[in-house]
């Protein structure tokens, strides 16, 4: 086994559309630097994600230096959205959390509305500092978090996906196999490692910023979501159902939250420090 380092990195720049692969990546106390401080919401405030439309996968928001972003999508012309100023807010519920985010503007509406045929709105989280605090269980008083599910960074390594993967093949639908890691949405991918070695993780270094692992990741729907196409299959749920299940869920990578801030790039050492 050589060294465990880092194979990719990942941000999400609006929640649900494609990830973009960054070679690095700067480490802030709610998640990656421009991670999910967008998201799609629908009439309710309720955050629209893949789970509802699977093609929100086909959809890309690329960074621009002030922090607005560029929308594309099949079929639809290119949006340049900009930062919004906070001048008011709207209540988002994200999986039952009541979180305060900026209105994108009508422009942004419209594009999302057409584009999954949906009445939606985009909104910003403008100050991560302080609008969403992490589920007080696994976190320290004043950590927040982005507009990620819970969590501030994602880890999942190629180990355990080629041990997935390796499942799959014997199940029902090894049709539907082998799975690329892009399923599972993470935002940092380490490789050298042994296959499900990160169950025992409770606190890594990579390069020089240093996490705690706060809990496995439970898997939904959307990692039965090809995120090239936005056809949907059934794995990999029904192979995490056999062979992944704990606790009533289905599990795949760790959730991590830092406890240092600092860049982080690909090729970095990671280091299990307990």
């Amino acid at each position: 086994m050589s060294h465990p380092a880092v194979r990719s990195l990942h941000v999400h720049p609006v929640k649900s559309l494609r990830a973009l692969a960054r070679d690095e990546a700067e480490v802030q106390p709610w998640g990656l630097a421009g991670d999910r401080r967008w998201a799609v919401v629908d009439g309710d405030g309720k955050v629209v994600t893949q789970r509802r439309h699977a093609r929100m996968a086909l959809a890309t928001a690329e960074q621009g230096p002030d922090g607005g972003i560029v929308l594309s999508a099949p079929g639809r012309a290119p949006l340049a959205v900009g930062v919004p100023a906070p001048r008011s807010t709207v209540t988002v519920d994200i999986f039952d959390a009541a979180v305060e985010a900026v209105p994108a503007g009508a422009a942004a509406d419209a594009w999302f509305s057409d584009y999954l045929k949906d009445r939606v709105r985009l909104v910003h989280l403008d100050a991560p500092e302080h609008r969403r605090p992490i589920e007080p269980g696994y976190a320290r008083p004043g950590e927040t978090v982005s507009l990620a599910d819970g969590y501030p960074l994602l880890v999942t390594t190629t180990a355990s996906l080629d041990a997935l993967n390796s499942l799959l093949a014997r199940g029902d639908h090894a049709d539907e196999g082998p799975l690329p890691m892009d399923r599972f949405r993470p935002n940092l991918v380490v490789e050298g490692t042994d296959p499900w070695a990160e169950d025992g993780w409770t606190r890594i270094a990579v390069g020089e910023v240093t996490f705690r692992v706060a809990k496995p990741c439970g898997r939904c729907v959307v990692t039965t979501t090809d995120q090239a196409t936005a056809a949907r299959g059934k794995e990999p749920l029904r192979t995490l159902a056999r062979h992944r299940k704990f606790d009533g869920r289905l599990v795949f990578g760790q959730n991590l939250v830092p406890d240092t801030t600092g860049t982080i790039r690909v090729g970095d050492p990671v280091t299990v420090l307990g």
